[in-house]
Formats: C-alpha cells, structure tokens, sequence
C-alpha cells in the first residue's frame, strides 16, 4: 500500500515556518507553544518586548524554536518589516495566524468615537495588513496558509459589542474575499471565531458575567487558549489542504443553540 502523504510525519506543521501576531499573551502565546510542538519555526509578534521574549522561552522549553519581533499590526512600515523578518531568519513563510487584537463594549449610543477607531484599526485593518504583505510573501512559493481571528461576535449579535462585532465580522467577510484572490497561488486563508476562551480578563470578569457567558455554552465550559490554538494549527497544516474561505467555529455549541 502507497505511504499516504498525511502519514509522514507525526507533527503537523513539520518544517514549516509560523508567525503568529498578539502572541505575547493569551491565544497568541498558547499558539506560539502549539505551533511549535507541531514542528514549526515561529515568529512571535507583539507590541510588547518583556512579555514577547518570555513567549520565546516558553517555545524553547518544550525544544521549539522562536524568535521574537517587535510590531504594531497598525502600521504598514512594521508589518512590512514583520514579514521581511520572517524571511530573513528562516528564508520562507508557510502560514501565519493573526490573532492580534483589542476588545472594547459599550451600548452603541454610549460608544466613543476614538474606541471605535481603535478597534477596528487594530482587529480589521490590522488583519487586512498582515494578509496584504504575507500574501506577497507566499505568492512566490505558490502555497502557504493563513488564519485570521474572528469571533462568534461578528456571526451573532451581543448587545454591547456593537464595534467588536462588526471588526470580527469583518475579518470574516475579508478572510473570504482574500481566500477567493490567493486560491490560483496555493494560498488557503481561513478565520477562527471563538466562543469565550478562559483568559485572564475572563477570569477577572464578575461572577454574574461570567455565569450568563457559561450558560450560553451548551458544553458548559468556557474555550481553553490551547484549543484554540490546536484549530488554528489544523487549518494551517496541509491536513486542511482543502479547506479556505471557511469561518471554523470554535465555540462550544453557542452558535448551535
């Protein structure tokens, strides 16, 4: 019987080069170890130094290999800089998961002008720039995979996140578009959208809060960062070869009910 090709490796993302945006903390730093483990070189990208170096020693800990990148997803110059990076520690870019981002809420009538922009600019432009210049980077290569962070607030209304529902849905309705332009490369890109995942601002939420959000998940548990993690490295693996322009929900049933 012929070696099937998903059988040769027992890592999913064997010899491939990551890099992974908001990955000081939460999610993002949960990824930077899972990547890892799956057998990816890493490329951690942050706004924060002390908290970005301490991602590169988790990686290394468990035997990974990581490099850190100062960047603000905000600015065109350092994601282009970002990217370039990438290629120039490890001479290729195979996928890239945008997970950076910011949250705010407000009832829509109370919501400030300067919140609105920093949200959007941060979760939908800082998106729309990270696909723009890793795009360009795999085109050569003719192949490669992104994942973009969305969330179940931009596919089911919340009251009080007025903004952060409509950046994620935006990331959604980009992540197709995209998807459709890079297929003729190689290039899949497809979102994740989360339930609500036990973070430290989840935990610090008031117990009320954080009753209401469990009983919105019918496996009656909040998401753990790792799991999320674990799907963003599936879509990025060629064991998802036939997977993009698909919004993976990762939210414990909400979406179901």
């Amino acid at each position: 019987m012929p070696d099937h090709p998903f059988m040769r490796t027992t890592r999913l993302l064997e010899g491939k080069v990551a890099l992974i945006t908001g990955a000081t903390s939460g999610i993002g730093r949960a990824a930077a170890m899972v990547f890892a483990e799956e057998g990816a070189r890493v490329i951690v990208a942050g706004r924060r130094l002390v908290e970005g170096e301490e991602t590169v020693r988790l990686v290394e800990s468990v035997g990974g290999t990581a490099r850190f990148v100062r960047a603000d997803v905000t600015d065109e110059a350092d994601v282009r800089a970002l990217v370039a990076a990438a290629i120039e520690a490890y001479d290729q870019l195979d996928c890239a998961f945008n997970n950076a981002g910011v949250y705010a809420a407000a009832p829509l009538t109370e919501l400030a002008e300067d919140a609105w922009t920093r949200v959007i600019d941060a979760n939908l432009k800082g998106v729309w720039l990270c696909m723009k210049h890793e795009v360009e980077a795999m085109r050569g290569r003719r192949r490669g995979a992104i994942v973009n962070m969305g969330s179940i607030s931009g596919v089911a209304g919340l009251a009080g996140e007025s903004v952060y529902g409509a950046s994620k849905g935006g990331v959604v309705a980009l992540t197709r578009s995209a998807a459709i332009e890079s297929a003729a490369f190689g290039i899949r890109i497809n979102t994740i959208s989360p339930g609500t995942v036990e973070t430290e601002a989840v935990r610090g939420l008031p117990r009320e809060v954080r009753a209401s959000l469990l009983a919105q998940h019918p496996l009656g548990r909040f998401a753990r960062p790792e799991e999320i993690a674990h799907a963003a490295a599936w879509l990025c693996s060629d064991r998802a070869s036939f997977v993009t322009g698909h919004d993976l929900m990762v939210d414990g049933g909400y979406t179901a009910r």
